[in-house]
C-alpha cells in the first residue's frame, strides 16, 4: 500500500509540486524504477550469501521505512522538497525490494518431509501472499493518491510512512516464531564460478559411465558440508558441466586437500545446471511482460479515445486498472478454492496443475487479453458513435486472470526449482523479467512509431494511426512466445534432491 501510494501519483507529484516538465518528470520516475527492478538481484545475493532472508527483510524494511519518513518530511517542508525528495525516493528503491525476498522466506515456514500437505499449503500461500500485495496496491493506488490531490501531499506521503514504520513492529513482533533452518550458505556466484573453471580445466579428462566415481562432499543428517541446501541428485552426465564433478580417482586424503577450483561436489555442478534450466523459462517471461505492461501504457491511450462519460461525470481512462485489481483478488480467490480442488480430481496433482502448466495457462490467457484489445480497437475505428470506455472492462479482468496463473506460478516455479541456497536470488531474477519486457515494450512502441513521413500506429493523436496494429503485433508475439514456451516446457526437468 505504502509503495502504490508513492509511485501511483509520483509523475504528477514532480510535475505540478516540483514543476519539472513532462519529460523530465517520466524520466525520473522510469530511473527510479529501473533502480527498484536491480535492487532485488542485490537484496537476493546478499540473502543467499551472507545476511540470511530473514535480516534482509529487517535492513529493506528498515530503509524503506525511513525513505517513507524522508518523502512526507521533503512533501511537508517546501525547503527540504527537491533533494530530500529524490533522498527519499531512492531509499524506498533501495528497501524495496521485499517481495523476491519476503515470498521465498513465506514458503520456508512450511515444515519439510512428514507432512504430504506442505506442497499444497505452500502452494496456497503464494496465492495469498500475492492478493495481499494487490490488496496494498488498490488501496493505496485509490485512496491514498485521493488523499493525495484532495487533502495534500504531506499527509498524502505521510500515511505510507506511518504503516511502513508500522509494517516494521509487525514483522518484528513475529520474529520469536519464524522458522529459520535455510543459513547463508556463502557466495552463489562464486560457486557457479568454480564449476565453470573446474569444468574447463578437466576438459580432456575422460568422463566415467559410473555415477559412482563422481565426488560429493560428505554430509551430517542429510545436509551437505556447505550450509543452506540440501544434496541435488545426479541428473545425467553432459561433456562440459558434469565434468566439475568427476572424482578423477583421488584418495580421500587427495579429496579433502583438492582446491574446489578444480573438484567440485555433484551438488554444486548441479545448482548450476539448476540455473541453466531455469532461463529459458525466464526468457519467455520477457514478452509476457512487454505484453502485460500495456495495462498502464496503451490500454490507457485507448481508453482516451473512448467515450469516458458516466452522467455528469468523466471517468478518467487510468481509473478503469481498478478492474485489473479486482479482478486478480477475484480470481486468486476462485483459483485457490475452486479451481485447484477440481483440477485436483482430473489430474491427480497436488497442486492441481504442475508450475509449468499453470504458466503456460496465463500465456494463452494474456495472447486472449491483447486480441481483445485489438478487436475493440478495430471495432472502435469501424463505429460512428464512440464506445463506451467501459467496454474496456472485459480486456482488463483478462489481464487480472492471466497474472494469477503466470505471475504468481511463476514465483512457485522459481522458489521451488531454484536449488535451496540461490533461492533469493532466483526469486529476484524472475522479476527482472518485467525491467527487460518494460524495455522491449518501449522498443517495439519505438518501431511502430516510425512509418517515415507517415503517421505510424502510435501517433501521438491515436486517431490517426493503428493502434490495432499494434494490438495484432503483441498478439503474434504471444502466440509465438508460447509456442517457444511449450517447447522449452517439454524439455524442461525438475529438479531432484536429497531429502
Amino acid at each position: 500500500m505504502a509503495y502504490f501510494g508513492v509511485s501511483t501519483n509520483l509523475v504528477n507529484y514532480l510535475k505540478y509540486r516540483l514543476h519539472e516538465g513532462s519529460k523530465s518528470a517520466a524520466n525520473n520516475v522510469t530511473n527510479w524504477e529501473g533502480t527498484g527492478s536491480i535492487a532485488p538481484l542485490v537484496a537476493g545475493y546478499l540473502a543467499d550469501a551472507f545476511l540470511g532472508r530473514y535480516w534482509t527483510i529487517v535492513l529493506s524494511m528498515v530503509i524503506s521505512a525511513v525513505g517513507y519518513g524522508v518523502l512526507a518530511a521533503s512533501a511537508s517542508v517546501i525547503r527540504l522538497e527537491s533533494a530530500a525528495l529524490y533522498a527519499g525516493m531512492y531509499l524506498v528503491a533501495l528497501g524495496g525490494v521485499l517481495e523476491p525476498i519476503m515470498a521465498p522466506f513465506g514458503a520456508d515456514q512450511f515444515d519439510d518431509g512428514e507432512d504430504d500437505q506442505r506442497g499444497r499449503r505452500q502452494s496456497s500461500f503464494f496465492n495469498w501472499f500475492y492478493l495481499s500485495l494487490n490488496c496494498g496496491s488498490l488501496v493505496g493506488g485509490t485512496v491514498l493518491v485521493w488523499v493525495q490531490t484532495s487533502v495534500g501531499w504531506g499527509v498524502g506521503y505521510g500515511v505510507p510512512a506511518i504503516f511502513s514504520a508500522l509494517s516494521v513492529a509487525v514483522f518484528l513482533a513475529g520474529t520469536a516464531t519464524y522458522r529459520r533452518d535455510q543459513p547463508p550458505g556463502g557466495s552463489p556466484l562464486t560457486r557457479i564460478a568454480q564449476v565453470v573453471v573446474a569444468a574447463v580445466r578437466k576438459f580432456d579428462v575422460e568422463i566415467p559411465s559410473d555415477s559412482s566415481m563422481l565426488y560429493e562432499s560428505d554430509a551430517v543428517d542429510g545436509m551437505p558440508a556447505i550450509h543452506g541446501r540440501r544434496r541435488l541428485l545426479h541428473t545425467g552426465i553432459e561433456r562440459t558441466r558434469s565434468q566439475a564433478g568427476i572424482l578423477s580417482f583421488l584418495t580421500a586424503g587427495e579429496k579433502a586437500a583438492q582446491s574446489p577450483w578444480r573438484l567440485c561436489t555433484v551438488t554444486q555442478v548441479e545448482e548450476l545446471k539448476c540455473v541453466l534450466r531455469l532461463l529459458p523459462v525466464w526468457a519467455t517471461g520477457i514478452i509476457y511482460a512487454a505484453a502485460y505492461t500495456q495495462v498502464t501504457t496503451t490500454f490507457i491511450l485507448q481508453g482516451d479515445t473512448l467515450d469516458r462519460s458516466l452522467g455528469r461525470f468523466k471517468v478518467p481512462a487510468a481509473a478503469l486498472s481498478i478492474f485489473h485489481t479486482l479482478s486478480v483478488i477475484l480470481w486468486v480467490a476462485l483459483y485457490d478454492r475452486a479451481i485447484v480442488p477440481l483440477a485436483r480430481r482430473v489430474t491427480r496433482h497436488d497442486g492441481g496443475f504442475t508450475q509449468l502448466a499453470r504458466m503456460g495457462v496465463g500465456l494463452v490467457i494474456l495472447t486472449v487479453a491483447m486480441a481483445a484489445a485489438g478487436a475493440l480497437e478495430a471495432a472502435r475505428r469501424r463505429l460512428i458513435a464512440r464506445p463506451s470506455v467501459f467496454w474496456q472492462v472485459p480486456q482488463y479482468a483478462v489481464v487480472g486472470a492471466s497474472e494469477v496463473f503466470t505471475l504468481i506460478g511463476q514465483m512457485e516455479f522459481f522458489y521451488d526449482q531454484a536449488p535451496d541456497a540461490m533461492r533469493s536470488l532466483c526469486s529476484a531474477l524472475s522479476s527482472t523479467s518485467f525491467a527487460l519486457g518494460d524495455y522491449a515494450s518501449s522498443a517495439l512502441v519505438v518501431v511502430a512509431a516510425r512509418r517515415g513521413g507517415a503517421p505510424g500506429w502510435i501517433p501521438d493523436d491515436i486517431n490517426r494511426g493503428h493502434l490495432d496494429y499494434f494490438f495484432w503485433l503483441l498478439t503474434a508475439l504471444c502466440v509465438a512466445n508460447f509456442a517457444a514456451y511449450l517447447l522449452i516446457a517439454r524439455w524442461y526437468t525438475y529438479k531432484k534432491t536429497v531429502d
